[in-house]
């Protein structure tokens, strides 16, 4: 017996494991060891369709393909050993349509199956398979290990249509995908239980597809399913006890799913068949606040003790709820939550959690003691972001009161948001799985990109999955359609989406837009959709397929991160060495922080301006074919060897200066700014950077907190730094976060010779003034964003027609849109982004003789200076002061 980790850590219970093996010889047992390039541990031949083998050979040379349904070939004595049947191949070439869907095979030599072998072809996959080398005379000169997936996808192309994971109302139905497999047994437990009855299920030969049909006291039930297959990374044929792929609920730990019908009575909260959600309005128009559950509410006093850190603290009337109503009344439209999808890192009952022991509140502010005392309880206390993913369509049992209720209390949380006049928007993350083991021994090398030499690909992180075949990109579409009827999420967001396809997003997208309200339930048509488009990895540049990047996206409708606007508003890049380097909305533009790596005054000055253009194509939505004052396009602006505009609309932007990932906009300009800022100016730089995104063309993007200068104690990866450090306080007498001890060593050490002195600072720490004057501008800033379609102009063409930059002075962005005919109120609206030290005049001589004011927002503002903000109506010169933004209206 072979028992593997558990996949969860400490969760009570075991992960996948392999309950019975056979396992074969795999080159390391012969009397000698085997040739450089005789290795059947690695699978470098990719069978891409049940014609064509993919290998690095020479086409003269003799060819085969080994096969062996027991799994015994092995090399001993220099020769395969084991009975093997053969598949013979013959030299051949790639067609175009080919090389188009394998591009990293294109320089590999093609051999075609004989036809005469053609009948052989579906055996083989259900076995171990080998790839042969061999020369005239017969001499084994090399073998490996093949890849299938490509010709699965063939041989099973039916699938992709096929009934898969749990089904029916009255009797119960169970399907998975296992083409594979040699056998599939259900194994079916009582609840709580570990005795069990198996029951046979049936093989669909033209899909792969196993089945069984039940009775009704299934429902409820617990079960695992016992795939007879073989298995590459153990030489031979296993049983491999697994979780179902398409899992609907799990017990505590995961190591079994569980029978449910999602449409019992007991698993909705009361109203959910009749939730009404707030209006629904385009990507571009959307404002989102991405938000964790747990840092919602952990530390929350008013919300109950039980509750916090729950799903269940969204249903209540405690501090969070309370303030994010306000926001959904100033115009917040969208909650992102961070992964709420069943995960690997945080034990799902809380009797199996340990929390800190230490009073980390008495150390002091710049103190190694709190991560060191946050570090000893890291892998078992309440704490992930949670991207890495067990079950991709089962709720996180963790942030439920009781991990067996999940279902039911996430409904429960995505109706509080929704009755606060928020829509929901889900952190999804198909990219990798937190290890192999959640869907690799279903079908072994099948779900996880492998790399040239069969290896699992981890630039993800983790174990990357392999959007790119069939049926792991059709359990991705199954998956997001599950949640948008089921559980009535308005919005997804794809962690490193750059890692998918392009044609797969498209397929998801279409599926949404094909859900309708009166058959589904749900208008897809209204559900975002948005993620990171970076290039990077095995994949970068398109070299496996057309990738969902930034670029390759535009005008699909799909939104991505811009990291253009990101970078020029706060100086640098997520990965400096020195994170003192100063930006548009930082101190660049006249408050130098005298660091060295800012360079000279030169240097500054240049850096001012490209950083100034790229705030422009930020504000325009990252159009690639808006021309700017320059006189370039937005794609003809560089930003690290790319195009600063890409977009072909401007919903397809999703604008943001900080998100969970790296340091909050408070830490990076507590970093930027000149220590001896002033808290009131810090408070005003923030608003002015914050002021980029609600005020920008496309989809603003806001993290949780930032809106009241919330602060990691200069952690820049608080992905599981507890609790502590990642305090959202909605009480402003705790504080912002900020001289919570230096952040954690790993990922901060480096930093910490400049976070010292930062922390001990008292005058880095915000009081309630400045806390409440941040989130007062903000208010009104999201409250002037609703007030115009100024802000939500939706198509390029009329961001081009409308929107332009009037000349200003260094350091000052100004920014026009008219509005005649499309506002009822106005007929222009001009932003004045001020970042410098000073007050400034911008002449604008169009607006001469026109009535026009401060925007109605403004003139009523909580603070006194930007209420100081004039417009002279006899030559339309705006009056800005220092650190402002400042909104103007015209009529007439």
């Amino acid at each position: 017996m072979v028992i593997l980790p558990s996949h969860r850590v400490n969760a009570g219970g075991g992960g996948f494991h392999v309950i019975r093996s056979r396992p074969a010889g795999t080159g390391a047992e012969g009397t000698e060891p085997p040739r450089a390039d005789v290795d059947l541990t690695k699978a470098r031949a990719c069978w891409t369709d049940r014609d064509t083998v993919a290998w690095q050979v020479e086409p003269s040379l003799r060819h085969t393909l080994a096969f062996s349904a027991g799994g015994g070939i092995a090399l001993r004595g220099g020769e395969l050993t084991g009975d093997p049947r053969l598949i013979r191949l013959a030299p051949g070439a790639m067609s175009e349509e080919q090389r188009r869907r394998w591009p990293h095979l294109a320089s590999f030599t093609a051999l075609t199956v004989d036809p005469r072998d053609a009948g052989l072809v579906r055996d083989a996959l259900r076995g171990q398979v080998v790839a042969v080398e061999r020369d005239a005379g017969g001499t084994l000169l090399a073998a490996t290990g093949v890849q299938l997936p490509g010709v699965l996808d063939d041989v099973y192309a039916e699938a992709a249509t096929a009934r898969l994971g749990p089904a029916g109302r009255l009797v119960p139905r169970l399907a998975v995908w296992a083409p594979t497999a040699r056998t599939v047994e259900l194994a079916l437990y009582a609840p709580g239980s570990d005795r069990r009855r198996t029951h046979r299920m049936r093989r669909d030969d033209r899909t792969g597809v196993w089945s069984v049909r039940g009775w009704p006291t299934w429902w409820g039930s617990e079960y695992t399913f016992l795939v007879t297959v073989y298995s590459p990374r153990h030489g031979g044929i296993v049983t491999n006890e697994v979780t179902d792929p398409y899992s609907l609920a799990v017990v505590p730990g995961g190591a079994r799913s569980r029978l449910v019908d999602l449409d019992a009575a007991a698993l909705k909260p009361r109203g959910w068949d009749r939730l009404a959600k707030p209006a629904a309005v385009p990507q571009h128009r959307a404002s989102i606040y991405e938000l964790h559950v747990r840092d919602f509410s952990a530390s929350d006093a008013t919300v109950p003790a039980a509750l916090r850190g729950t799903y269940a603290a969204f249903c209540g009337d405690g501090a969070g709820m309370r303030e994010l109503r306000a926001l959904a009344a100033d115009g917040l439209t969208h909650v992102h939550l961070l992964p709420v999808f069943d995960f690997a890192t945080v034990p799902e009952r809380a009797a199996d959690r340990t929390e800190p022991a230490c009073d980390l509140a008495a150390f002091p502010p710049a103190s190694e003691r709190q991560q060191e005392c946050v570090a000893e309880t890291a892998a078992t206390d309440s704490y992930n972001w949670g991207y890495d993913p067990l079950h991709y369509t089962v709720p996180e049992g963790s942030y439920a009161t009781d991990p067996d209720e999940r279902t039911k209390e996430f409904r429960g949380m995505v109706a509080g948001l929704n009755r606060a006049g928020l829509r929901v928007v889900m952190d999804v993350v198909y990219n990798h799985t937190f290890s192999t083991e959640v869907l690799d021994p279903v079908v072994p090398g099948y779900y996880h990109r492998l790399l040239d030499d069969g290896t699992v690909a981890t630039s993800t992180c983790c174990a990357g999955t392999a959007p790119e075949h069939t049926m792991m990109g059709r359990l991705i579409v199954d998956s997001v359609v599950t949640w948008a009827t089921r559980y009535k999420v308005d919005g997804f967001r794809f962690d490193l989406m750059g890692h998918h396809p392009k044609a797969g997003m498209l397929a998801v997208r279409a599926a949404l837009d094909a859900l309708t309200s009166r058959e589904d339930g749900v208008d897809g048509k209204s559900i975002i959709l948005y993620g990171e488009g970076w290039n990077f990895g095995e994949v970068a540049f398109d070299a496996r397929f057309e990738q969902a990047t930034q670029a390759n996206l535009a005008g699909t409708g799909i939104g991505t991160f811009t990291d253009r606007l990101r970078d020029a508003v706060r100086g640098g890049g997520p990965f400096d060495a020195d994170p003192r380097v100063q930006g548009f909305g930082s101190g660049l533009a006249g408050a130098p922080n005298g660091a060295p790596v800012n360079g000279g005054e030169a240097e500054q000055r240049a850096r001012l301006a490209a950083c100034t253009e790229l705030v422009q194509v930020g504000l325009t939505g990252s159009l690639r074919d808006y021309v700017l004052p320059s006189g370039r396009k937005g794609c003809e602006v560089g930003y690290n060897g790319s195009p600063a505009g890409y977009t072909a609309a401007p919903g397809e932007a999703v604008a943001y200066v900080d998100a969970h990932d790296n340091e909050t906009l408070f830490d990076a300009l507590a970093y930027k700014l000149p220590q001896r800022t002033p808290m009131a100016d810090r408070v005003r730089m923030q608003l002015l950077s914050l002021a980029t995104v609600l005020l920008a063309q496309g989809t603003a993007f806001v993290h949780a907190g930032s809106e009241r200068l919330r602060s990691k104690s200069l952690d820049r990866n608080s992905y599981d730094s507890g609790d502590w450090f990642n305090r959202l306080l909605w009480d402003c007498s705790q504080g912002n976060g900020f001289g919570g001890g230096l952040p954690p060593r790993a990922g901060n050490e480096a930093a910490w010779p400049y976070a010292r002195r930062l922390l001990e600072d008292p005058g880095l720490r915000p009081d309630c003034a400045a806390v409440n004057a941040c989130r007062a501008g903000f208010g009104e800033l999201l409250r002037i964003r609703a007030s115009s379609p100024a802000f939500a102009l939706g198509a390029a063409a009329e961001v081009r027609r409308r929107l332009s930059f009037p000349g200003s002075a260094e350091g000052v962005i100004t920014m026009h849109i008219d509005t005649t005919g499309l506002d009822p109120r106005w007929t222009s609206v001009t932003v004045v982004f001020n970042a410098t030290p000073y007050a400034h005049t911008q002449a604008m001589p169009g607006l001469a003789g026109r009535a026009g004011s401060l925007h109605p927002v403004q003139r009523r503002s909580a603070d006194p200076v930007v209420r100081g903000s004039a417009f002279d109506p006899a030559t339309g010169a705006l009056s800005v002061p220092e650190r402002t933004v400042a909104v103007f209206v015209t009529a007439g």
